[in-house]
């Protein structure tokens, strides 16, 4: 059976993510808004047939290397071949613009999932009928946000020593992005600087640490401490204010997403390993 892929609109890839993202309740039009609004060095397309939708980027960082940001079909579309023609289509967009190699894998600063999460079986069952090999893998964390998150005894402790801690506002985060570019990278400053919530840590004007929520919608990340400042507990403090704010928002947990240290998750939250993700790609020659 054929399809005829053409350009989404924003509209219909927001019903068709709401439909299908059935793992991702509710997160489906904000991924599509967030996907939409990437950095501006970015080049994207989002394409469609009825009852699916594919987005797709490449980054300037990496123009060799194309990204399959979003693959959503309707249930009751699937099995059909639509996902294998937007994949198709998606790879014939990046072939056009330079792109050597395909990857079904996040492309930060602004992606929706790490990789594939192996829960939505059919789209790695897809990838790999295509030819995508699996190259890594990522995991997520889930913090449930129902617990005891104060900080007050930490705030106390930490302003007898001459560090404040403060939700970023205004010039505050362009102060706050700028120390993460310096001490990171500017991927993670733009996810500073696109966030729904951020805090951060300081003494004498100096920036010592920084957290962020919902760069990625609804999920927890990044966050980092200064080497110089390490062994203070900014982090768990930093971290349980962003998720009393997210609970606050409304959510009952909280993805700690693309996660690098467990322990240090699972000591100060209780946080867990759960969602796994896949990483694929394929050569386009």
């Amino acid at each position: 059976m054929g399809f005829e892929v053409r350009p989404a609109e924003p509209a219909e890839a927001a019903r068709v993510a709401e439909a299908a993202l059935t793992l991702d309740p509710g997160q489906g039009a904000a991924l599509v808004a967030r996907l939409s609004n990437p950095p501006a060095t970015r080049t994207w397309t989002a394409l469609a047939v009825d009852g699916g939708v594919a987005m797709v980027s490449l980054s300037d960082k990496d123009p060799g290397a194309g990204h399959l940001d979003l693959l959503a079909v309707e249930p009751p579309a699937r099995g059909e071949g639509r996902g294998r023609a937007l994949v198709r289509a998606a790879e014939e967009w990046l072939r056009e613009r330079g792109a050597r190699e395909a990857r079904w894998a996040g492309n930060p600063p602004c992606y929706a999932w790490p990789g594939v999460d192996v829960r939505y079986t059919a789209a790695a069952c897809l990838a790999e009928s295509l030819g995508y090999e699996r190259y890594h893998v990522a995991w997520n964390m889930t913090a449930g946000l129902s617990g005891d998150l104060s900080v007050e005894d930490d705030l106390a402790r930490l302003d007898a020593s001459g560090v404040a801690v403060r939700a970023a506002a205004g010039a505050d985060r362009e102060r706050v992005a700028a120390f993460v570019a310096r001490h990171w990278n500017e991927r993670w400053a733009w996810e500073a600087a696109n966030a729904t919530g951020l805090h951060y840590a300081e003494r004498d004007g100096e920036v010592l640490a920084f957290a962020a929520w919902g760069a990625r919608p609804s999920w927890f990340g990044p966050m980092g401490t200064a080497p110089a400042a390490r062994g203070l507990g900014l982090g768990r403090v930093l971290l349980r204010r962003c998720l009393a704010e997210q609970r606050a928002a409304g959510q009952a947990d909280a993805q700690i997403g693309w996660v690098g240290p467990l322990r240090f998750y699972s000591r100060a939250v209780g946080a867990r390993a759960e969602r796994v993700f896949w990483l694929y790609r394929r050569d386009l020659a």
